[in-house]
């Protein structure tokens, strides 16, 4: 498959996310709500194990291990399932936009990635139309506290950058579904110790539609969302995943005004329209390597064109 038509899916199954994680966490505790997502993606991984134990270690390797695991599932989901009680579906959706930014500034120092002007300029641009639609975001049913829930989603957005860099050093070795079931593991084991200062619902208080947006969150949005970003990930660019995450706001706001209901006034359609200038500004990055690159090539070509050249005056 294709890596492009993998990073569509899963930003579509990502921005869906939103979605279900309102349904969820409007019966359940987000903490319960993570820890039986992570648990369903880690029965599942489980049930494909012999394609789970397809890696090669590395020496060092646990360093990135560790940290993805602690970014995201563990600290991401704990930023995102909270912000989702203060914030709406349609606001998280635009925050996530400057997570390519993000990405960049991360691959700059981890991974040696070219980071110019552009990026500095088109995060500045992110980071502020992400603060006026926190401003202008008036308290709702669907965001008590815009302030307060998009602050928690930028952190989460921060983890998820993390995640990607740390991915990418170590798509070579390790399948996506390794990937994943330690996602599961790690996941499981760092919320489980949450479930012992909330109130646990009864027999009565369980609602369907939340139960299946939580099947939904641990299969489909980790699993089958997961599974395709690292796949993609492993045979592109890092900065070009990334780039993919500005599709997951789309997919959010309309799927938002489909199931939600929500809508947005025009100080937030301003605020949203600031912060796709600065991915629009930021992804000049991508010419411009490309460019470079392009340059590169040819000087290297002409410089061993000169060689033998160079054989035939002397000879």
């Amino acid at each position: 498959m294709p890596a492009s038509l993998c990073l569509i899916i899963a930003t579509f199954l990502w921005g869906s996310s939103f979605i279900a994680l309102k349904y969820a966490i409007a019966i359940y505790d987000p903490a319960l709500v993570i820890f039986l997502r992570m648990l369903t993606t880690l029965m599942l991984t489980l049930c494909l194990w012999r394609y789970v134990i397809r890696f090669e270690y590395h020496k060092g390797d646990w360093k990135y291990l560790l940290g993805m695991s602690l970014a995201e599932p563990c600290l991401y989901f704990l930023f995102e399932g909270h912000a989702m009680e203060y914030t709406s579906a349609s606001q998280a959706g635009v925050i996530v936009s400057c997570l390519p930014i993000i990405v960049a500034f991360l691959a700059f120092f981890m991974l040696k990635e070219y980071i110019s002007k552009a990026i500095v300029i088109g995060f500045t641009f992110c980071i502020g139309g992400s603060i006026l639609l926190t401003l202008l975001s008036p308290t709702s049913e669907q965001a008590p506290n815009p302030l307060l829930g998009n602050f928690l989603e930028l952190m989460a957005m921060v983890c998820a950058a993390f995640y990607t860099v740390a991915v990418k050093h170590l798509a070579a070795r390790y399948s996506p579904l390794t990937l994943i079931a330690l996602q599961g593991f790690s996941g499981s084991l760092f919320f489980a110790p949450f479930l012992l200062f909330i109130d646990l619902p009864s027999e009565n208080q369980h609602d369907l539609t939340a139960l299946l947006s939580i099947l939904y969150l641990g299969s489909c949005v980790t699993l089958g969302g997961y599974g395709m970003y690292n796949y993609a990930i492993g045979k592109v660019s890092v900065l070009t995943a990334a780039a993919y995450s500005n599709l997951i706001p789309i997919f959010t706001l309309i799927l938002s005004a489909i199931l939600l209901g929500e809508i947005l006034t025009l100080g937030q359609w301003l605020s949203i329209a600031v912060v796709f200038v600065g991915v629009m500004v930021s992804q000049r990055h991508q010419e411009l390597v490309v460019d470079i690159d392009d340059d590169t090539l040819s000087a290297d070509t002409n410089s061993l064109k000169s060689v033998p050249e160079a054989k035939e005056s002397n000879g």
